[in-house]
């Protein structure tokens, strides 16, 4: 995308979040559900195909384009992004990356308009930080494969029009090399959708179990070779971690704006509070912090950019930005004090909506050692 091009896309995402958004909010948590009139005003902004190509109808955004895009929009809530987030990072970018291009010209188009929900089923029960565990069986029958096995915490999955959905192709096979990708439409026979867990954050985006019983799904709609969905959603999972470290920027600075903003309009001992030095420590550190992270976050975005290998940069924005949120949350509600522990001002909805960061697309201790054994591997 051109440069002015892209400028308008960013001034029209910050008007949107200002004027329709940020209004929003406690309705949204309340209500546990986003309006439809909003949803259908983040399509027409075309924020359901920000990663996806031009050719098949999306807004093509590079990688640095696409977080520069998130620390826009998520001066909001959460939720709203969570809307989309699944089509344009982990439900639609194994597809982009791996799908045939049959498959990409019958998805893609709708995925990017929104028509179309995606959703991406990795975890399961017994497989959560340790994804090699998959347990979810596809046996092949000469015409398709039978897919057997539930998923658990599937973001957006009661709305999903289809599914990436990894499941163990080789029994045999142990960890991850056993693990293949499909394309499940979630209208299949035998998928079924369980009802919306109550979270302790960020209502208005829904998570659910998924059940497969014996779900026939054609030949054509795997995606990738067999032995191959490992390696599909751990690439999946690096770019995911780049879209979920801008977010954590984009709230960060949302938090930061009420802080000062209140620092500078409530007054004790006759004076702002802005004025004492404590306060000004924290929102100090939360300068600091936030910098840090969008730096982090353009670095590593230009370089995956650039076709380099962005692991280790990509768990470590994903790692840091994530603990900086919950950081600059729990200060910013210091800030308010009791005002910040009830729900007027909407800072502990934020304190609560932040703490998935370090749970979600690979947990604070997984980064951990994702960076590790990329040190040793690199030997730096």
């Amino acid at each position: 995308m051109d440069h002015e091009t892209f400028d308008q896309l960013l001034d029209g995402v910050r008007r949107f979040v200002n004027d329709r958004l940020i209004p929003l909010e406690a309705k949204v948590a309340e209500d546990d559900a986003i309006p439809a009139d909003a949803l259908a005003e983040m399509r027409a902004l075309g924020l359901f195909g920000i990663s996806i190509p031009e050719d098949y109808g999306g807004l093509g955004l590079t990688m640095e384009e696409e977080c520069r895009t998130m620390f826009e929009f998520c001066r909001c809530s959460p939720a709203f992004r969570s809307a989309f987030g699944t089509n344009v990072g982990i439900g639609s970018q194994g597809l982009v990356m791996f799908g045939t291009q049959a498959q990409k010209e019958k998805w893609l188009p709708g995925i990017a308009s929104g028509e179309v929900v995606t959703s991406f089923a990795l975890t399961e029960p017994e497989a959560g930080s340790d994804s090699g565990a998959v347990r979810t069986k596809a046996e092949f029958d000469g015409a398709a494969y039978v897919i057997n096995g539930s998923k658990r915490y599937i973001t957006n999955a009661n709305r999903a029009s289809i599914f990436t959905v990894m499941a163990r192709t080789n029994q045999d096979a142990k960890g991850g090399s056993g693990v293949s990708a499909f394309l499940v439409p979630s209208d299949l026979k035998g998928v079924s959708v369980g009802k919306p867990e109550k979270k302790m954050g960020q209502q208005g985006a829904h998570i659910c179990d998924v059940n497969f019983d014996n779900v026939r799904v054609p030949a054509e709609l795997r995606l990738g070779e067999e032995g191959q969905g490992f390696r599909i959603a751990m690439q999946v999972l690096d770019r995911g971690r780049l879209h979920i470290s801008s977010v954590c920027v984009g709230v960060a600075e949302r938090l930061i704006e009420e802080s000062v903003r209140y620092a500078a309009e409530r007054r004790q001992f006759g004076q702002p509070i802005a004025n004492f030095q404590m306060i000004q420590a924290m929102l100090a550190d939360c300068r600091a912090e936030a910098n840090a992270g969008r730096a982090m976050v353009l670095e590593a975005a230009r370089k995956r950019d650039r076709g380099e290998d962005v692991t280790m940069d990509a768990a470590a924005s994903k790692l840091f930005c994530s603990e900086m949120v919950g950081r600059v949350a729990d200060r910013a509600v210091q800030i308010f004090g009791g005002s910040g522990y009830v729900a007027d001002h909407g800072i502990e909805r934020f304190y609560r909506d932040v703490r998935i960061f370090r749970l979600y697309e690979g947990t604070s201790e997984i980064q951990r050692i994702i960076i590790a054994r990329e040190m040793m591997k690199q030997g730096k």
